[in-house]
């Protein structure tokens, strides 16, 4: 679910106007990336899989398209809430993360929707060119890292491009219970937006395409009209998100809520040029991990059970509580009061500072 022209194009415009990249206090963000399952990890994981069948696959935009994926065996499929999201295991070394849009109210049946991406690694390749009604697929149960707060006095949305799947099933949910919320959904253009006729009917839902009012959003117009006790969330491409979450900041906004495709362009895999050691709290073991070499990766070749997904510090599925040491934090997740309680680690890319960490593995 990465973000292709659309995305780029609002890049640019952002970039035009000097968007600071930044973050919010309290951010608590999650990463839709590609990611490539190890033999070992691939294993770890089969037995909690569901078995699903593709029953549809309709048109939703330019590039989009949406899968409708039901069980198997008939039986209901696990519940969930609006902004999870599930894993499909396209192929034995191919595993990508998309977000449900159905109603949370649709026991038999899995909703995700798909950008055909120019930059894809293959995973939206797949899906548009190799699934039809009738594969077979496995997938991991939902997770959600990007929950809704129904209980919010307000709730206000804005979506991005494809960014708009976890923001429809918030929309909804909100909408089902009459609590108050607004939403903006921007695109490039009006072919280019998936589910416009399924939001159009909605008075508290506006629009905007780049292409139609010759500028990008004014999400600075957008939010400051909000009351500042709302629920703020946002889904889409970097600079959208950067730009949201500058204003929000500026604007005093406490309740900011984001998912973010990629890892911030500061991050990347720690793969520190001195030696240090990680004790194990768990198993009682005590891990020397070399120079140039990645934490997560030294956890696995010694037949440490890490969790991990994205691999690239923002979905969290590594964090790791940290007992002792400091972290060289290079995750794109934690915020900034996050990061100087060192509580907690992303070991997909953090290491540590000094010459020992004990972690609760």
């Amino acid at each position: 679910m990465r973000a292709c022209g659309a995305m780029h194009h609002f890049a640019r415009c952002l970039a035009s106007k000097g968007t600071i990249f930044s973050f919010v206090r309290g951010l608590r963000q999650f990463s839709l990336l590609p990611y490539r399952l190890s033999k070992r990890e691939a294993t770890m994981k089969s037995s909690s899989l569901l078995h699903v069948t593709v029953s549809a696959v309709r048109r939703e935009a330019r590039h989009i398209v949406s899968l409708e994926l039901r069980p198997r065996t008939g039986e209901a499929l696990p519940v969930f809430e609006p902004g999870a999201h599930i894993d499909l295991h396209l192929a034995p070394d191919l595993v990508r993360s998309y977000s449900l849009l159905n109603p949370d109210t649709e026991g038999d049946r899995y909703r995700i929707a798909v950008l055909n991406d120019r930059n894809s690694r293959g995973g939206s390749r797949h899906v548009h060119e190799r699934l039809a009604v009738g594969s077979m697929l496995d997938i991991s149960p939902p997770r959600n890292h990007f929950p809704l707060n129904a209980d919010a006095s307000r709730s206000v949305l804005l979506a991005g491009g494809i960014g708009i799947t976890p923001i429809l099933a918030m929309h909804e949910r909100l909408a089902a219970l009459g609590k108050p919320a607004s939403l903006l959904y921007c695109a490039r253009s009006r072919p280019e937006a998936a589910f416009c006729e399924r939001l159009g009917s909605s008075r508290n839902v506006s629009f905007h395409f780049d292409e139609e009012q010759g500028r990008p959003p004014d999400l600075r117009d957008f939010l400051a009209r909000e009351p500042a006790a709302s629920d703020f969330y946002c889904c889409g491409p970097a600079p959208m998100i950067a730009a949201f979450e500058r204003i929000c900041e500026e604007l005093g906004f406490r309740k900011v809520h984001v998912e973010r495709f990629a890892a911030d362009a500061g991050g990347g895999v720690s793969r520190q040029q001195h030696p240090y050691t990680v004790t194990l709290t768990r198993t009682g073991r005590t891990l020397a991990v070399q120079p140039g070499v990645a934490l997560l990766d030294a956890l696995h070749k010694a037949g440490i059970d890490a969790d991990c997904g994205c691999r690239e510090g923002v979905c969290r599925a590594c964090e790791t509580r940290v007992l002792e040491g400091i972290p060289a934090h290079r995750d794109s997740v934690l915020s900034s009061e996050e990061r100087a309680s060192n509580r907690t680690m992303m070991v997909c890319v953090s290491g540590c500072v000094g010459e020992h960490l004990v972690l609760d593995l």
